[in-house]
């Protein structure tokens, strides 16, 4: 089963509003089992449209339009989508009657254009509006069936979900079995290199399949498979998972569609274990991703952001002659980045403590190069380690990455310590 999504509005093209409706409905139908293979936006013309709509028909089994069924003029889908099939137009009663009582109830005279919103296709299940006005539309024609939706992503979601899905269910999915996903994650590798690791299993793949997606310092892999029941999806998708994880247990971290800062804390927090941070160049960036996540206050105690020199020295007892000096180690530097987080570990007393350091642009400091950075990681009772990170990019990548790089480096420990114990 092939489906298309047809979003109608100018305000798309003109960039005006994001489409989120397109992502929201193609995760819907994943996860139905129905394959997304196009998404098309198009402006309120009604040539335009024409095209879009018989291009559709010959490419896709489901049509799914969101836009275009408010009152005014340009709000122009009902009209073509009958006119290209040969149907007629007629005012729902239902929805004439919600339209009304909506002008009523706020003393609000109706202008005679709101009657648009009311109209309904000929032959089609009419899909009530519980937060708007316009009424949608669901029907076949000559094999291929027809969801019309309204625009607003407030009107439209519930729409979905509790009109057009469940005639989906009824009248489209007669023989399909649903999609079942899963998404594991993946941190300290990049995109192209996670996939050089996995490529014979990616070249393979058939059922299930492998389908890799990248952001800033974080790479996730999404399995999915069709099967007929819950039980023996999650039997074959445990296998595929069972062997990426084996060739990368540096790296995946969860298998579920979760930040890495968020395992953190729910690791620490079932050890009892807390942290604090010291940051320089990431100006206080590590500790908002940290505390970002629900609970993280059991597990984050506090931290310093030490921007100059002076603040290292008064703020976390970094040496003078450590800082600055004719043969001094400077700010930016495997030295102070142990000493800043040693300190803030013992100063706010808890077993880690973060430290990051270095030049995140975009100018050289101290004679040092724009994505030269220094992370630590000191542990009570146990040996401080120090990274020296090279990084690209701008100002605000260079600080993620740096971010995303400490909390990597501390997930390792953690995940190693685990290790370890188990033996």
């Amino acid at each position: 089963m092939k489906a298309e999504i047809i979003a109608v509005g100018t305000e798309l093209l003109l960039g005006q509003i994001v489409n989120t409706n397109a992502q929201y409905l193609s995760q819907e139908l994943a996860s139905l089992g129905i394959d997304v293979y196009f998404q098309t936006v198009v402006g309120d013309n009604t040539s335009r449209l024409k095209q879009a709509i018989q291009l559709g028909t010959e490419r896709a089994d489901l049509l799914l339009f969101t836009g275009g069924l408010g009152p005014t003029q340009d709000d122009l889908t009902k009209d073509v989508v009958a006119e290209i099939l040969g149907r007629s137009l007629h005012i729902d009663r239902m929805a004439m009657d919600n339209i009304e009582r909506f002008f009523k109830d706020r003393k609000v005279p109706m202008t005679e254009n709101n009657r648009r919103q009311a109209l309904s296709i000929d032959g089609a299940t009419p899909l009530s509006n519980e937060t708007g006005l316009a009424v949608g539309n669901a029907f076949a024609e000559g094999g291929k069936f027809y969801i019309l939706l309204p625009g607003p992503p407030n009107e439209m979601k519930p729409m979905f979900e509790q009109q057009a899905k469940p005639w989906i269910m009824q009248h489209v999915l007669t023989h399909e079995f649903p999609i079942y996903s899963r998404m594991l994650k993946f941190a300290g590798i990049g995109e192209s290199a996670l996939e050089t690791k996995l490529l014979d299993l990616i070249e393979k793949q058939t059922d299930p399949t492998i389908a890799p997606y990248a952001k800033e310092s974080e790479v996730t892999i999404r399995i999915s498979t069709k099967a007929e029941s819950e039980s023996a999806a999650m039997g074959k998708l445990d296998v595929l998972e069972l062997q990426i994880a084996a060739r990368l247990p540096e790296h995946f971290y969860a298998n579920e569609d979760v930040p890495i800062e968020k395992t953190i804390i729910d690791i620490m927090t079932e050890r009892s274990l807390t942290l604090s941070c010291a940051e320089s160049c990431t100006g206080g960036m590590l500790m908002q991703t940290l505390t970002t996540i629900p609970g993280s206050a059991a597990v984050f105690l506090g931290g310093i952001v030490c921007y100059s020199n002076e603040m290292k020295e008064k703020l976390l007892n970094v040496p003078h002659e450590l800082l600055e000096g004719e043969n001094a180690p400077g700010a930016v530097s495997a030295e102070t980045a142990k000493v800043l987080a040693e300190q803030v570990r013992m100063i706010v007393d808890t077993d880690f403590g973060l430290a990051v350091t270095g030049v995140a642009g975009p100018a050289y400091s101290e004679g040092k190069p724009v994505g030269l950075v220094y992370i630590a990681i000191s542990r009570r009772h146990g040996e401080t380690k120090v990274y020296e990170l090279h990084l690209k990019g701008n100002r605000s990548t260079i600080r993620l990455r740096s971010t995303k790089t400490v909390l990597y480096q501390l997930w390792k420990q953690l995940k190693l310590n685990e290790t370890r114990t188990d033996k």
